[in-house]
């Protein structure tokens, strides 16, 4: 988390400016970063909404300091008293924190949109990711509306190329000197992705069995997300490749006939209507 920091004043001191202040004139407002900490543990919260006492097994703090930043939360309009007794719940308040945070507008206005209306066929969550710096970073996510998902707060995550079955879609989707691009940089990795990127023959098999089967997949080698399992397409707009969608599950939760039969042409039903709709905003 990054701290927040308030200048430190002694006395009737003027303020100083520019290039001589440095951070011992700072001190950190830890009430500030425990109620920022508090937002997080309730945004994490299935459908944004918990206890006190699950928020504060969340944050590691006392019940009664959680209650006190509740209540500061609430009369400032960002939390609100649950239907239920002795829960909280987010407020459209919160959401208005993001409108100066600058995102490419297809993601909002037709991702998001397309996304929320796939749920009730595809059920499972779904997540649409980017590649940044040899990464896909989840930008849009159906984890807080699908009654099945066990995650939770996914916008930001950074998704492995090699490992995720959006990564794999994205990858198969390249041109070659985008993907050659993107193989340079993982191989200078010292890590799992990097031991992958390196073995040439790997990577050429993975890439034909994508491009083969018409979907990624993944069963797990995600060492942090083991018992997952996970589809993917590539989103183009026009002949510009743009984005990955993906599809999660716990491993053997979906038969690799409903994968084929079902779930896949959802998730390319999904992606065809993003492109779509992304087309005019990203010129592809």
């Amino acid at each position: 988390m990054h701290q927040v920091h308030v200048r430190r004043l002694s006395g009737d001191a003027p303020l100083r400016s520019g290039p001589h202040v440095t951070t011992q004139q700072y001190k950190t407002v830890r009430g500030l970063s425990r109620g920022l900490a508090v937002l997080c543990a309730l945004n994490r919260s299935a459908g944004g909404i918990a206890t006190v006492t699950e928020i504060a097994q969340a944050c590691a703090m006392h019940r009664t300091t959680v209650k006190r930043l509740l209540e500061t939360l609430r009369a400032d309009g960002f939390v609100r008293h649950s239907d239920r007794e002795g829960q909280y719940s987010l407020t459209f308040e919160v959401r208005r924190l993001s409108e100066g945070f600058e995102d490419e507008a297809w993601v909002s206005e037709v991702a998001g949109p397309a996304m929320r209306d796939a749920v009730r066929r595809i059920v499972w969550p779904c997540d649409l990711a980017t590649a940044e710096a040899g990464f896909l970073v989840v930008r849009e996510s159906t984890h807080r509306l699908s009654a099945l998902s066990q995650h939770r707060a996914m916008i930001g995550e950074r998704l492995p190329m090699l490992v995720t079955a959006a990564g794999r879609a994205y990858l198969a989707a390249c041109g070659e000197l985008e993907r050659q691009a993107l193989l340079e940089l993982l191989r200078q990795r010292a890590d799992r992705s990097g031991e992958l990127a390196r073995d040439t023959a790997w990577v050429g098999r993975t890439i034909r069995e994508t491009l083969r089967r018409g979907y990624a997949y993944n069963d797990g080698e995600w060492s942090r997300e083991a018992a997952f399992s996970a589809i993917a397409v590539p989103v183009k707009s026009g002949r510009r490749l743009i984005a990955a969608v993906n599809m999660v599950f716990p491993k053997a939760a979906v038969s690799r006939h409903d994968l084929d039969v079902r779930f896949a042409p959802e998730l390319l039903r999904l992606a065809r209507a993003i492109g779509r709709g992304a087309k005019p905003m990203v010129g592809g």
